[in-house]
Parts: C-alpha cells; structure tokens; sequence
C-alpha cells in the first residue's frame, strides 16, 4: 500500500502527526491506521521536543523555521503546520493582537515558502478562530491569497472539536490546499456528532484521585470568594463535568482562580486539571507518554491539535488522494473506525 509521505511544521507535542498516523484508541474507540509516513518534523520548542521524540520513530529538527533551507528537505506528499496562534487570539490582549504585523504572525509566509519548493499534493494549516479578524479582518484573506498564488485551490472550515468526539469545546480553523492540478474538489468532514447530548462529557476523562498539589490552597479559594465576581469566580471557570471542558490553553501550569482557564469542584475542593487529564480532554491515546517537566507537558498539551479531530480531516484527505468515495455524509462513519 502507497504511503503518503508528510512533513510536519510548527510540530509541538504532535497532534496532528498522531491524528494523521492513526491506529490509536480513544476512550474504547478504535482510530484505524492511516497510509501515512513522517518523514520531518519540524519545531524549534526544545521543551515539547523532548515529549514529541518520545512518541515517534523520527526526531524533530529544532532549528527555527527562517533557517530552514527548503530544498534540503525530503519530498513530501503532504505538509502540515499550525503556525503559531498567540497574534491572532482573541486571549492576546498583552500584547494587544497584532496578526500579521507580528513576527509570529508573519511565520505562514516561511511555511508557505516550503510549499511552494516541495510542491507537495496537499497542504493543511491550522489556526484559532481569532485569526479570521485579526488586524481588522485583512490578515486572513492575505493568508488564504498566499496559499492560492503558490498553486493550491484552497478551501477552510471552522471546527468544533466536541462535534468529533473531543471531551473539549475547542474551535480551531482548519486551511486544506490541494495542488491544482490534482483537480480535486476537496469537502471537510460533516460533524459525528450533532446534538449536545451525544457530546463526549468531561467526567469520562477526569480521575477520581488525584495528588494534593493539584488543589488550590484555602486562601485562593477565600480570596476568589470573597471577590466582586465570585458568582462568576472571577473570570476562573469551574467545570460541568456532564458537558465537555472549556478550551485548555498552554498556561495551565501557572492557572489560577483569578485565570480564564478551567477548572473543577472536586469534593467541595478547586482544583486544576493533571496533564493526563489535559491529555485526554485533547484526545490523546492513554498510550502517548508524557514525558519532561510538568510545565513543558502543559505547554506542550495546551498548544496542541486533538488527534482525534485531526485523525477524520486526515482520513477525508486520504480518500480525496485516493479517489475514493467519501463516506462523511453516512451517519454511521463510526462504523469505519474498527
């Protein structure tokens, strides 16, 4: 069988290269194993480094993307990359954001570069919903025109990751290029799930005991109830554990009461969530390790693409490759899965 070969850039811990591997398991679901083969990865994050090299055959390559010469790269059928979001989030207040007048923001122009050397059949990029008004809506059509002119017809989708059987409401943009002269109409995946009651809830990926260290002391939690907003916990967001979690972000290490990030009532106690439970709240099989300082873990989790997502925009790809049928619009896709 034909294996589509990928580069992988802006890798992080590698959601999306365990999403486009496949033949992973996610709470009892079997996730069938793709006809894919990393062969680079690229991320210039030596603290994920260390988790992404654990959980794969490769190495990531740790130069900055600038400093990548695109014609010592290996050929590629595929190239990925979820270019760095912090310019365009709508959480990037300090500094304000600034899209493509930012140096993060401007890192797509490097990915695109490599697209336009490597030629590769299809390209899918990924980003926050923020970036489609970022710098006052202009930043996204530069983005989207860029890819066009490098010979891609180019089609987008914002996703709702609990819609795919992820435990978290996370929305992320999704960019899918195919080469033009692949001529191929190109439809994202239709969602699993439809109604809020099918969602995948929160309390089937929580542990029941977890260590002290991941309470919050008693004068945090005094000080959050005796605040202005404590009907809200100022800002902080205790978790339905029947419905699926809030968007985790990269700073859960440092997450506070007084943070927007969420967290649980656990026995009458706050606490925040342990790194495998971020793990699984962002689908990540109970097989992937986690490995280095639990800040690193975090960061790396928080930033990174839900494999499960990311495993059906990567089956629908390879079967627009492979000229097969889709099959998004069976209701019973989940049938296909074992």
């Amino acid at each position: 069988m034909k294996k589509y070969k990928i580069i992988s850039l802006f890798s992080g811990i590698g959601g999306t290269d365990v999403g486009f591997q496949g033949g992973f398991t996610f709470l009892d679901k079997k996730y069938k194993r793709l006809p894919t083969e990393l062969v680079f990865a690229n991320d210039n994050d030596i603290g994920v480094k260390k988790i992404f090299d654990e959980n794969f055959s490769i190495s990531v390559n740790p130069l900055d993307i600038k400093e990548l010469d695109p014609y010592d790269l290996p050929d590629a059928d595929i190239i990925t990359g979820g270019f760095p979001c912090q310019s365009f989030s709508v959480s990037a207040t300090n500094p304000p954001r600034l899209g493509i007048k930012d140096e993060r923001g401007k890192l797509f122009f490097y990915m695109n570069k490599i697209i336009q050397v490597k030629k590769p059949k299809v390209f899918v990029a990924e980003n926050v919903k923020g970036i489609f008004s970022a710098n006052g809506g202009k930043a996204f059509p530069l983005i989207i025109d860029t890819f066009k002119k490098s010979g891609y017809n180019v089609t987008y989708h914002l996703f709702h990751s609990e819609e795919y059987g992820v435990p978290q409401k996370r929305q992320r943009v999704f960019i899918v290029g195919f080469r033009k002269d692949l001529d191929i109409n190109f439809e994202f995946p239709d969602p699993i799930y439809k109604d809020e009651s099918e969602y995948i809830p929160l309390r089937r990926v929580i542990e029941d005991k977890v260590d002290e260290k991941y309470f919050f002391s008693k004068r945090a939690v005094e000080g959050m109830k005796n605040s202005k907003n404590r009907r809200s916990m100022n800002k902080g967001r205790a978790q339905d554990i029947n419905k699926p979690s809030n968007t985790v972000g990269a700073h859960l290490a440092k997450v506070s009461l007084n943070s927007t990030d969420p967290v649980l009532l656990d026995h009458s106690k706050y606490r925040r969530f342990t790194p495998r439970e971020v793990a699984r709240i962002q689908s990540f099989p109970e097989s992937y390790k986690l490995v280095g300082s639990q800040t690193q873990q975090y960061k790396g989790l928080g930033n990174a693409i839900p494999p499960v997502l990311m495993w059906y925009i990567a089956n629908e790809i390879i079967n627009a490759l492979d000229g097969k049928k889709s099959f998004k619009k069976e209701r019973n896709i989940q049938l296909s899965l074992f």
